[in-house]
């Protein structure tokens, strides 16, 4: 591994804006296809559009680039943000199977793909509000 690649952000080693949204669109196509992830959908209501933008605009900045969210929204909040949600062990379990299947679908290295499965296991078990 070179020294450049080394510091490059996990956005710039997906790929940028297009790739993010890539990923997103597969993550939420995905939870709307395969009944494995239907707890998660569930808690998602009828339509997904505001979901895929918010999580789009989220992740960039998450990821280390573009803080669309924050600029809109301001500190994320996302415990606060997802507390009217029933968030237990199945629904945070099914986050994470369904965005590490769009993380492969989409392309993202073994290596990456670890690292946010790790972050992102930390911050979905963060939300868990409900026993179980």
């Amino acid at each position: 591994m070179t020294m450049q690649q080394e510091t490059r952000t996990p956005y710039e080693a997906i790929g940028g804006e297009e790739q993010v949204r890539a990923l997103v669109e597969r993550f939420y196509d995905l939870m709307e296809l395969e009944p494995g992830y239907a707890a998660v959908r569930a808690t998602h209501g009828t339509e997904l559009a505001r979901a895929r933008q918010n999580l789009f605009w989220f992740l960039c900045g998450w990821l280390g680039g573009p803080q669309h969210y924050v600029e809109r929204f301001g500190h994320p909040r996302l415990r606060m943000r997802h507390m009217p949600f029933a968030i237990g062990t199945r629904e945070r379990d099914e986050w994470l199977a369904c965005m590490d299947q769009a993380m492969a679908d989409v392309g993202v290295g073994q290596g990456l793909r670890q690292r946010l499965n790790a972050a992102f296991f930390q911050t979905a078990d963060w939300m868990r509000n409900t026993p179980g």
